[in-house]
């Protein structure tokens, strides 16, 4: 049992993909990848369909391999169990202002100077269905 417990422990690390915090960050590495950066805009600890859109796509393979080739991952977390560092928690304030973030999840995909290409939230249907989205987001801009 402790084995089976370990070995799914071990794939869930495995698939995750790796995501940045701090916009600056995010930025930097889009531009010298030449990468879109994907904006999770999350409340990682309480929302619900955060957790399962984390779940069913974001800690798939199938994603973490997707978006290693794709995008740079920013992840723009509003959690209410643990604590943010001051500037950081700021930071995300106010990307979500200027981004008029309504909800969680919301997912931004942006250029790295900040320009909105797309929006996507959670979909079902697993990281097939999701990516898919994503991949018609970011085929119809330049």
């Amino acid at each position: 049992m402790l084995r089976t417990v370990l070995c799914l422990a071990l794939a869930t690390l495995a698939a995750a993909a790796d995501w940045t915090v701090g916009w600056k960050n995010a930025a930097e590495a889009a531009a010298k990848a030449k990468k879109p950066i994907l904006a999770d805009f999350t409340g990682s600890d309480w929302c619900g369909w955060c957790v399962k859109l984390k779940a069913e796509v974001f800690n798939t393979p199938e994603f973490a391999a997707w978006a290693k080739d794709k995008v740079v991952l920013l992840e723009v977390d509003f959690p209410r169990k643990t604590q943010l560092a001051a500037d950081l928690a700021k930071e995300n304030q106010a990307l979500a202002e200027k981004h008029e973030i309504q909800g969680f999840p919301t997912i931004v995909l942006l250029s790295a100077s900040g320009e909105e290409l797309g929006r996507l939230g959670y979909k079902a249907g697993g990281p097939t269905v999701w990516i898919a989205a994503a991949e018609a987001i970011l085929a119809a801009k330049p």
